[in-house]
């Protein structure tokens, strides 16, 4: 260990971001041993946020002065390097990455393509949505893949409630109509929220638009019912609780075709929309095909062993969606694949941090294994439905309402402690009761 040893992330999802701020506050450039080992974290954004929340902004609902964390001053708080551009290859012999070019919003270039050297290369860039070659998703569908697309959905929803307020037509049969495509825990959350915030805005003097006659959230799903991962009577209690907010729900058909204002199911229905949202299915990238002649499945996902190695080079690892990491315990002992969820890039983050002396020092490597705490969606302000400690009891414990929602936040609180520490998160969180609680005083009067 006389020489540094260079850990290279990519992907500052939920998964690669805490890695790489555990890294720097053990082993970064303030810290005895510094000299040992240096962190490189690589994403192609500026500003980080927890990607489950990506329905709150689409919502309106989220502050992102609160919840967006620049990715630059984490790495100055946090002591490791921050090299902003999208990876496009990987040379294994010589140890190298290249990094595309970072362009500005006028298409002008910051940053040139790069090459970054790696003695550990751990990939952790996350997953999208998968549209199946469903005709017209890719060019009429709306994506929660990023801040970006959350922000524009966001946009448009605001700019049809102002079209539909000002116009003096009668509404078209599209008008005012939202389509989520996939009622997994995105759609449904999106779902949810949509209700509540259209509503809001319709509230802040547009009084030609009636809320409950002319907004209309549907979500359409292909299996039999909404949250077909998660155990049935969470399905049902969750669609249940859609049912009475108004949010229809279509379950058994699938999206044939998508145009401008309308989709065509399988068995040739139509149901016109002006937005319609594509959240079913869930790929890696696409680039990461075979990328660096590294092993991956027909989702893209890099193939590793139980110690989160690549297959075909163990210098390389991959965490989070976009790895396929076995599970042996999955569909009751048959195995499977780790599902993609938050709450496992949290412990595959942990896993490595664990394993990084011994990942520097050659030293064989424990398997990581991964615990099924359960899975929970949120329905609005005050309500979740889920069920969590599946896997250490053998079955499910259904949780609904106020509980269940502070359970969903405190799964948002573990990665917030996870990059700023016990300190930051209780000062903060006391500091948004006491301006809540102020804002409720001052409306009162």
């Amino acid at each position: 260990m006389s020489q540094v040893h260079k850990i290279v992330i990519v992907g500052g999802g939920a998964g690669g971001l805490e890695l790489a701020t555990k890294l720097g506050n053990r082993y970064g450039s303030a810290n005895p041993g510094s000299q040992k080992i240096s962190i490189t974290l690589v994403d192609k954004n500026r500003t980080h946020i927890w990607k489950p929340k990506l329905h709150e902004v689409a919502a309106g609902i989220m502050d992102l002065a609160d919840q967006e964390l620049d990715y630059i001053a984490q790495a100055h708080w946090h002591h490791f390097a921050f090299r902003i551009g999208e990876l496009i290859d990987i040379d294994r012999e010589k140890k190298e990455i290249r990094i595309g070019p970072f362009l500005d919003d006028m298409g002008q270039s910051v940053t040139p393509e790069r090459l970054i050297p790696y003695d550990t290369l751990i990939i952790a860039i996350g997953s999208l949505t998968n549209d199946f070659g469903t005709p017209g998703v890719e060019k009429y569908a709306q994506r929660l893949e990023s801040l970006a697309d959350a922000k524009r959905f966001h946009l448009r929803m605001i700019n049809a409630c102002l079209r539909a307020e000002s116009q003096h037509a009668p509404l078209a049969l599209n008008q005012l109509k939202v389509a989520i495509i996939g009622a997994g825990a995105t759609g449904v959350e999106l779902a949810a929220e949509l209700h509540r915030t259209t509503r809001q805005v319709i509230s802040y003097g547009m009084d030609r638009v009636n809320p409950d006659k002319d907004l209309k959230v549907i979500l359409i799903e292909a299996a039999p019912r909404i949250l077909p991962a998660l155990p049935e009577r969470v399905s049902a209690a969750a669609q249940t609780l859609l049912a009475d907010l108004g949010v229809e729900v279509i379950t058994g058909a699938k999206v044939e075709e998508v145009f401008l204002d309308k989709l065509r199911l399988a068995d040739g229905i139509e149901i016109p929309a002006e937005l319609i949202v594509w959240a079913a299915g869930v790929k890696a990238p696409d680039f990461l095909h075979e990328i660096g002649g590294l092993e991956s499945n027909r989702a893209n996902q890099l193939v590793v062993l139980p110690t989160l190695q690549t297959t075909r080079d163990s210098h390389i690892f991959a965490m989070g969606d976009c790895a396929a990491c076995p599970w042996p315990e999955a569909n009751g002992g048959k195995g499977g694949i780790v599902p993609p969820r938050a709450q496992a890039a949290h412990q595959q983050a942990s896993h490595l941090f664990a394993q990084i002396e011994n990942i520097v020092q050659g030293k064989p490597l424990k398997a990581y294994r991964y615990r099924d705490f359960g899975s929970l969606v949120s329905l609005g302000k005050f309500s979740s439905v889920g069920s969590m400690m599946g896997g250490l009891i053998g079955g499910s414990l259904m949780i609904d309402g106020f509980f269940a929602k502070i359970m969903y936040l405190s799964l948002y609180k573990l990665h917030q402690l996870a990059l700023h520490g016990w300190v930051k998160v209780i000062l903060d969180t006391i500091s948004r009761l006491i301006h809540r609680r102020t804002d409720s005083i001052v409306k009162l009067h």
